[in-house]
């Protein structure tokens, strides 16, 4: 027979102290970094894009782990039982699971939106103009997280078993079932970070590729456009000045002939030499930009892979060793720092994003100058 005893911790003053203030930090960090990205897409029409609303849904995600799940929690870990009832619990539950799947499937959604971005550009474009697709993505990632972990949340209880979960505890009757637990972390975690490391390595190559295709067309080639013209403008001129029926001097006309031709072909070849050099600024815009994205993309693989790693690799060993192998405060640590990442989202994301920078610092000057006519009134 399992015991859930362990569950329940003994803390010294001192450390309920340390473990209060910082919880109270991240839910702060967490709440308001999301706040302002939510705030930034009702104040600024302009970031509402299919790549952006993509990280209106990731921040949703994150500001109700932070204003709902973490709070909930903190009290728990605390006093090391659950009195809120089981109802609540269960919901509880349902929001934490779903809400940190919900996380890690936008994670994967922002880095496929932004592979597309990169590696088929012409493509994105077009389709930047059907909020249709964009909602259907959105709504995918809110129902595939759900069933991944609601239903047995809501039903695991009817399934016959010899351990019942005792009153004063919220843990999902799922608890130490390593089987399934080791099935639902390979889709909550190996799969997205599967897929965000394959869509930065194809970036990562595209860019390469880019960057080297432009570093050859940057050797300086003769115009070949010019020279033909050039050829054909002689070739008129000869033809015209051999014709007997033109009773002029040839050394005149030759003349006239030739400013005429060089004008418009110099007219011409700046013509051509203009859009060439617009266009090669606009491909080294492109790349400049993208370049920023993989370096997002690096940066975002790399934190993935801290925040979430340790809890599900944890979790499923408690589970196949029914909890006697890993002590509750590692299981512990690793769950703060999964809910961490959620904390660190609006900073990868947003806040390199010249567009929601100019947002929050609005934001920032309306609510200073608001406080400010407050108290001068």
């Amino acid at each position: 027979v399992l015991s859930y005893n362990s569950l329940e911790l003994q803390l010294s003053k001192g450390f309920v102290i340390l473990i209060t203030t910082l919880t109270s930090c991240l839910i702060s960090l967490t709440v308001l970094g999301n706040t302002f990205v939510i705030l930034a897409f009702i104040v600024d029409k302009r970031l509402r894009n299919q790549s952006n609303f993509f990280l209106l849904n990731l921040s949703i995600a994150d500001f109700i782990l932070g204003t709902f799940a973490i709070p909930l929690y903190v009290p728990y870990l605390l006093t090391g039982k659950w009195l809120l009832g089981k109802f609540l619990c269960k919901l509880w539950l349902i929001v934490d699971y779903t809400m940190c799947t919900a996380s890690a499937f936008n994670v994967a959604l922002i880095s496929w939106d932004r592979f597309l971005s990169v590696t088929q550009a012409v493509l994105y474009r077009s389709q930047q103009n059907r909020p249709c697709r964009t909602v259907i993505k959105m709504a995918a990632v809110w129902i595939l997280s759900f069933l991944l972990y609601g239903p047995a949340i809501i039903f695991w209880d009817f399934v016959p078993s010899t351990e019942e979960i005792p009153e004063n505890i919220c843990v999902a009757g799922f608890y130490y079932t390593w089987y399934y637990l080791l099935t639902a972390s390979a889709f909550d975690f190996v799969l997205p970070l599967i897929s965000i490391s394959f869509f930065n390595l194809s970036i990562y190559c595209n860019i390469k590729k880019r960057s080297r295709r432009k570093m050859q067309n940057s050797i300086s080639l003769p115009p070949q456009k010019s020279r033909k013209e050039a050829k054909l403008c002689t070739i008129a001129t000869n033809i015209t000045l051999q014709s007997p029926q033109i009773d002029i001097q040839k050394k005149s006309f030759r003349r006239r002939i030739n400013i005429s031709c060089n004008q418009c072909f110099g007219i011409k070849s700046s013509s051509h030499n203009n859009k060439r050099s617009d266009r090669e600024n606009n491909q080294v815009s492109d790349l400049s930009r993208d370049k920023k994205v993989a370096k997002s993309l690096s940066v975002l693989v790399c934190i993935f892979a801290i925040c979430w790693a340790p809890y599900s690799f944890l979790m499923s060993i408690r589970a196949a060793c029914h909890g006697y192998c890993i002590h509750i405060y590692w299981y512990d640590i690793t769950f703060w720092l999964l809910w961490t990442n959620s904390a660190i989202n609006p900073i990868i994301y947003p806040l390199c994003h010249k567009g929601f920078q100019k947002a929050f610092l609005n934001i920032v000057k309306y609510v200073s100058q608001h406080m400010l006519h407050n108290r001068i009134v």
